[in-house]
């Protein structure tokens, strides 16, 4: 799309919002309504789309993005009313006589910038939150993910105006171009180098933003851990999408004296859960590129490998693949893997690994798998994470109850949704104060009265 082009929708798309179309509940939940039958209508289709991309099976694909789209849109049509509902707050003594509350009010026309390794999940589910909140929006996917993008935009346009909801294509020149616009809010999902590009254009303009990362996310096994649940519940969340999910457990801390019996598990559970051959087994994935791919395939310390480590050019795949004596200088522990590799290093203080893990960079998850509650309330309340789970991996960011999100280097802000609500809303502290009388305590000339009673108010 030509500047020109853009500049044009983004006016349309402000005028659009300005008339006030989008904000009575009822129309929010007719959009939500329509995106829900128009997804279900296309189902085949996004599945044919994740399979071109990513290799996604048709019960992954369903699992792990269009379900997960589904039960938000089904939430938000169940609860927009109520939080967009007016909430009364108590009102201080000293503001009688009169009613205090709270609206909330979308911001107006907002970019979401989507990545690639849950292509239709990570572009609807942020934009559901931003319809349930009344906003315009203005999306864009990720071009290493073509096919699903496609299938998105012809969603979008299906049902909804331009005007209303936009999908914009391209790569680097369009995600360039958009930065250079003025929104009314900015929900990016990706890496750190380019949320710190779109942190830096949001502050030219003190536009609002969501950020959501990615990191080192630490997945520890301690002593009193159940070996053969934790194997198995690990190598689902580690190896599920190929390792290219944002909240995967990226590398396993585990306890030395454990260590040994969790790498057979490990063994027997990929085994089980893929087959003898991964590679050849229809429900594993690929990496999305070949640039990811030699990237990945640079992380493997061939001398290290413990299990598997095979890969295929030509289908882009590599197998799940255990790094054991693992380092923290080896060049798996430098960077986030985002792939199919998991190394495994050791621990023997709980306490020393507190200590440890606050030195790195703040991760999105933290996964403990432990029978010992003083180890879990240690961990989990002393070690800084965007969110996570005890003795389960992932699950966390399955649910609209919850938000979700990072903090520091993972991340800013969170959604899904009461708190996706809230992250595409300007909460409005209004106060009605009330005709009927006028306390005439601040205003001049001050009477030394007045000033006993102002003091009984304000303390």
């Amino acid at each position: 799309m030509e500047p020109s082009q853009l500049d044009v929708l983004l006016e349309n798309q402000k005028k659009y919002f300005e008339s006030g179309i989008t904000l009575p509940v009822k129309f929010r939940i007719e959009m939500l309504k329509k995106l829900y039958r128009t997804i279900r209508s296309h189902e085949a289709e996004i599945n044919q789309a994740l399979i071109h991309d990513l290799g996604k099976s048709k019960f992954e694909g369903f699992m792990c993005e269009i379900g997960l789209v589904l039960t938000e849109i089904s939430y938000m049509i169940k609860h927009t009313a109520r939080f967009a509902k007016p909430h009364r707050v108590p009102t201080p003594l000293a503001q009688f006589a009169s009613v205090s509350f709270q609206q909330a009010s979308p911001y107006g026309n907002v970019l979401i910038m989507s990545p690639w390794n849950y292509p239709f999940l990570l572009t609807l589910d942020p934009l559901v939150d931003a319809i349930a909140a009344g906003n315009t929006a203005i999306v864009k996917p990720s071009a290493y993910s073509p096919a699903t993008g496609a299938i998105i935009q012809t969603i979008l346009s299906e049902c909804f105006p331009p005007e209303y909801v936009a999908v914009v294509t391209g790569g680097r020149k369009e995600n360039a171009a958009l930065l250079e616009k003025k929104f009314d809010f900015i929900f990016f999902t990706g890496g750190q180098t380019v949320g710190k590009e779109v942190l830096r254009h949001a502050a030219e303009t003190l536009t609002p933003s969501v950020l959501e990362l990615g990191g080192k996310s630490p997945c520890i096994i301690d002593s009193t851990a159940k070996i053969p649940l934790a194997a198995k519940r690990v190598v689902f969340g580690k190896y599920v999408n190929c390792g290219q999910t944002c909240v995967a457990p990226d590398y396993v801390l585990c306890h030395s004296s454990v260590k040994e019996a969790f790498l057979r598990e490990v063994k027997k559970e990929i085994q089980k859960q893929f087959g003898d051959m991964p590679l050849q087994n229809p429900n594993y994935g690929k990496i999305v590129n070949e640039k990811h791919f030699d990237r990945i395939l640079g992380l493997i310390h061939k001398e290290k490998v413990v299990h598997g480590g095979e890969s295929n050019r030509q289908t882009l795949q590599i197998a799940p693949t255990v790094l054991s004596d693992v380092s923290w200088d080896d060049a798996v522990m430098q960077e986030e893997i985002f792939g199919p590799i998991m190394p495994v290093l050791e621990f023997d203080s709980v306490e020393a690994l507190v200590s440890l893990l606050n030195s790195k960079q703040k991760p999105l998850a933290f996964y403990v798998f432990s029978e010992d509650k003083h180890n879990i309330r240690l961990l989990t309340e002393h070690c800084a994470f965007g969110g996570g789970c005890i003795n389960d991996v992932v699950i966390h960011l399955a649910t609209s109850e919850m938000g979700f999100g990072g903090v520091g280097e993972s991340g800013m802000g969170s959604y899904h949704g009461k708190e996706g609500f809230d992250a595409f809303s300007h909460t409005k502290s209004i106060v009605d104060k009330k005709t009927w009388m006028d306390l005439p305590i601040r205003y001049q000339p001050y009477r030394p009265f007045y000033y006993k009673l102002l003091r009984i108010f304000l303390r």
